[in-house]
C-alpha cells in the first residue's frame, strides 16, 4: 500500500465501529535473565525483572482496532476469578473498547503466561477450559452478540477453540450481520472451517489451510490447489490465506487466486500477528475499503507488529513511517531519527542482541573508515553510527567542510554491511544519542585514550564497555582532501 492510499484510508477510519466476538484471553509476559541452572533440576533459573499483562486473542484484536483509530464492541467470555477482574480492568483502560463480557462461573478466564529471557520464550503456562459454553451462559452471550452488532461496520469472529464460538454463536453472528447489512470475517484455529457457513471471508494461515484440506501449501501452485479445495468444502464467499514472509493469497468464488507479496521485514516476534492482521483487515472493510486495499492495510500492519516484542499493537503513525520506508532504498531505511533509534534498540535488546555505538564526521569515506567500522561491528550484534550534521562538522572542522553533505554521508554509511543504523546529530558530541541508545559497547579509534572517549563513563556506569579500534595507517579525510587540492586541475589544464 503506497503512502497516498494509506493516508486516505486512515482518514476514513475514525468513527468506524467493529464488533470483535470470540475467545478472550489474558496474556502475561514475565521477562528476566537466565544466568544459572537450578541445583534442584536441570532447568534454567529466571531472575524476574518485569512483567507485562495485556488482552489476548479476541481482546488483542480489539486492542489493535482501537490503536488504529477505530472503536470496538468486544463480546466474549470470562470466568469468575482474579483473571476476570484483570480482563475487565484491561478492557476499561482501552477508551475506544466497549466491554460486553459474559461471566461463566464454571470456567476459568483463559490465561497464558509466557516466561521470556534474551528474546526467547522459555516456557508457556496455560490456564483454560476449552469445553463449549452451554445453557444460560450461551444464551446470554448470544443476546449480547445480537445487541452489539447493530451499528458496527463489520463482524470479526476470533475462534481460538476455547469454547466461546459455538454453533449458536456463529448463527447469531450471521443472522445479526445479515440484518445489519455488514460482513463477517472469521479467524479460526479449528481443524474444519465448514461450521462457519456462508461468512464473507475466512482467514487461515498456510498451516491451518494445509490441515483443513490435507494438501501442501508451500508454493503458489500448492496454495492455489488447496484454496480450490477449500472453496469446495466451505461455504465462505472468499478465503484469504496468510503466508508469513511470502505474503497473502486470496481466493474468491468464480475468480482466479490472487497473490499479494509482502515487503521483507526483520521479524522479532510473531505473537499476535494474526490478531493484528484481522483487526486491520476488518477495520479497513468497515471503512468501505476494497478487499485489495484492506489486504494491503493488513499486510502493512502485520509487518509493523512482527517488528515488535509480544502481542503488540500498531499505531497510524507507525504505519505511515513503514509506508515511507517500504518505498525507499534499503540504505535510506537505515537512516533513523533519535526516536526510531531508541525503538530499534529496544527491539534488538529484547532479542538479547549486543548493541554497539560509534560516531564521526565520515566526510569522505575511505579504506580506513571501512576497516574501522568492520572492526567495530565485530564487537557487537548491531552497530549504530552517529554522524555529525553539516553544521556540526563545520563547527568542528572549519569552513569548506564537510565536502559531502549529511544526506550523502549518511547514505554511504548506511550502504555498508557493517552498519545497522545511522543516526545524525546536531551537537558537537553524540552524548545525547549515547544516553538515548544506552549501548553495550562504545567504540572510538585508537588515536583516543579510553578516558577521552565522550560518553565512556556513562556506558561503563550501566555495565557497558569502551573499545578502541585500530586505525589503518596513511588514510584520513584530511589527507584525502589535501591530495585532492594538490591534484585539482587549473583553468589551463581544464
Amino acid at each position: 500500500m503506497d503512502l497516498s492510499a494509506l493516508q486516505h484510508l486512515l482518514g476514513r477510519v475514525p468513527g468506524r465501529r467493529v464488533a470483535c466476538i470470540g475467545d478472550l484471553m489474558v496474556d502475561r509476559f514475565v521477562y528476566g535473565e537466565v544466568s544459572r541452572v537450578s541445583p534442584e533440576a536441570p532447568i534454567p533459573v529466571l531472575a524476574r525483572a518485569r512483567e507485562l499483562v495485556m488482552l489476548g486473542a479476541a481482546g488483542n484484536v480489539a486492542r489493535n482496532v482501537a490503536a488504529l483509530g477505530g472503536s470496538v464492541a468486544l463480546a466474549g467470555l470470562i470466568g469468575a476469578d482474579a483473571e476476570a477482574l484483570e480482563a475487565e480492568r484491561l478492557v476499561a483502560e482501552e477508551p475506544r473498547v466497549e466491554g460486553c463480557l459474559v461471566a461463566d462461573p464454571g470456567r476459568p478466564t483463559t490465561l497464558k503466561t509466557r516466561f521470556v529471557s534474551g528474546g526467547q520464550q522459555l516456557l508457556r503456562v496455560d490456564m483454560e477450559a476449552s469445553r463449549p459454553v452451554t445453557g444460560k451462559v450461551e444464551a446470554r452471550l448470544v443476546g449480547v452478540i445480537r445487541r452489539v452488532i447493530g451499528g458496527c461496520g463489520v463482524v470479526l469472529l476470533s475462534d481460538y477453540g476455547k469454547g466461546a464460538v459455538t454453533d449458536a454463536v456463529i448463527a447469531a453472528c450471521l443472522d445479526a450481520a445479515r440484518a445489519a447489512g455488514v460482513k463477517v470475517v472469521v479467524d479460526s484455529k479449528a481443524r474444519s472451517f465448514a461450521r462457519y457457513g456462508a461468512v464473507d471471508l475466512i482467514k487461515p494461515n498456510a498451516s491451518e489451510l494445509a490441515n483443513a484440506t490435507d494438501l501442501p501449501t508451500g508454493t503458489d501452485a500448492e496454495i492455489e490447489a488447496a484454496l480450490a479445495k477449500a472453496l469446495e468444502l466451505w461455504e465462505a464467499r472468499a478465503i484469504l490465506v496468510t503466508r508469513a514472509g511470502k505474503g497473502m493469497s486470496l481466493a474468491t468464488r468464480g475468480g482466479a487466486v490472487r497473490h499479494f507479496p509482502t515487503q521483507p521485514r526483520e521479524v522479532f516476534d510473531v505473537s499476535g500477528a494474526g490478531d493484528t492482521t484481522l483487526a486491520a483487515l476488518g477495520l479497513a472493510m468497515a471503512a468501505q475499503a476494497s478487499l485489495e486495499e484492506a489486504i494491503g492495510f493488513a499486510q502493512l500492519s502485520a509487518g509493523v507488529a512482527v517488528s515488535k516484542i509480544g502481542t503488540a499493537t500498531v499505531s497510524p503513525e507507525e504505519l505511515v513511517e513503514a509506508a515511507i520506508t517500504a518505498h525507499i532504498a534499503p540504505a535510506e531505511a537505515k537512516v533513523a531519527t533519535p526516536q526510531r533509534m531508541v525503538d530499534m534498540v529496544a527491539a534488538w535488546r529484547a532479542k538479547g542482541l549486543r548493541v554497539g555505538f560509534t560516531n564521526g564526521c565520515f566526510d569522505i569515506l575511505h579504506k580506513g573508515h571501512v576497516a574501522y567500522l568492520a572492526q567495530a561491528r565485530a564487537w557487537c550484534d548491531r552497530l549504530i553510527v552517529g554522524v555529525n550534521s553539516d553544521a556540526s562538522v563545520r563547527a568542528l572542522k572549519g569552513e569548506g567542510r564537510p565536502v559531502n553533505d549529511l544526506e550523502s554521508r549518511a547514505l554511504v554509511l548506511a550502504g555498508l554491511g557493517s552498519v545497522d543504523l545511522v543516526a545524525p546529530f546536531e551537537e558537537a558530541t553524540p552524548i545525547r544519542l549515547i544516553e538515548a541508545a544506552r549501548p553495550d559497547v562504545l567504540i572510538k579509534g585508537a588515536d583516543y585514550a579510553e578516558d577521552q572517549v565522550v560518553g565512556g563513563d556513562l556506558v561503563k556506569s550501566w555495565g557497558g564497555e569502551v573499545k578502541l579500534a585500530q586505525l589503518v595507517d596513511g588514510y584520513s579525510t584530511t589527507a584525502a582532501i589535501a591530495r585532492m587540492s594538490r591534484t585539482k586541475p587549473n583553468k589551463e589544464q581544464a
